[in-house]
């Protein structure tokens, strides 16, 4: 989708894109709320304003639509193929595995809650490094870096949409 296609997507339709960028609803709206934009700059402005809005219960629910990091994302559709592609790197070795179960269920344990990293980039390795440091977290401190991480998701996610046409 070009950004000239963004601005001019009927309302429903560019809701169901970004719902599968950030699945919250406020989020979206915001979003959609600043067409038309006159650069991928001036809407990816938006969209982080939006996601630093993020209150806890759209970040529980956005959570929802997450897989455990390290278990290959099931189903079809956009938002499983991004996470695919955003885990790619983290094809882990069967100790780095083993070693992000035990923190996933840690993680959950503690935090009621998948952990959530923007994965983009980052290996096996240094997502359970992340994973391992965050356990010490409080749960005030863990709140703002889970929100975080939501919103540099949203943000990759959403520059993949407009760039997706760049690349073709």
């Amino acid at each position: 989708m070009t950004l000239t296609e963004l601005n001019s997507s009927p309302d429903h339709e560019l809701m169901r894109v970004l719902l599968e960028c950030c699945d919250v609803p406020a989020w979206a709206r915001a979003v959609a709320a600043g067409r038309p934009y006159p650069g991928v700059d001036a809407l990816l402005a938006v969209a982080d304003d939006a996601a630093r809005r993020l209150a806890p219960a759209d970040v529980d629910r956005a959570l929802a639509a997450h897989p455990r990091i390290g278990e290959r994302p099931q189903g079809r559709g956009t938002s499983a193929d991004w996470s695919r592609r955003e885990q790619a790197g983290v094809d882990p070795d069967e100790r780095t595995r083993a070693e992000l179960l035990e923190g996933n269920r840690a993680y959950e344990d503690r935090f009621g809650r998948v952990f959530l990293i923007c994965a983009s980039g980052l290996s096996g390795e240094q997502i359970l490094a992340a994973l391992r440091e965050r356990l010490g977290n409080d749960p005030a401190a863990e709140d703002a870096v889970v929100a975080d991480e939501l919103r540099k998701i949203a943000l990759v996610r959403l520059r993949r949409v407009v760039d997706q046409s760049d690349a073709a």
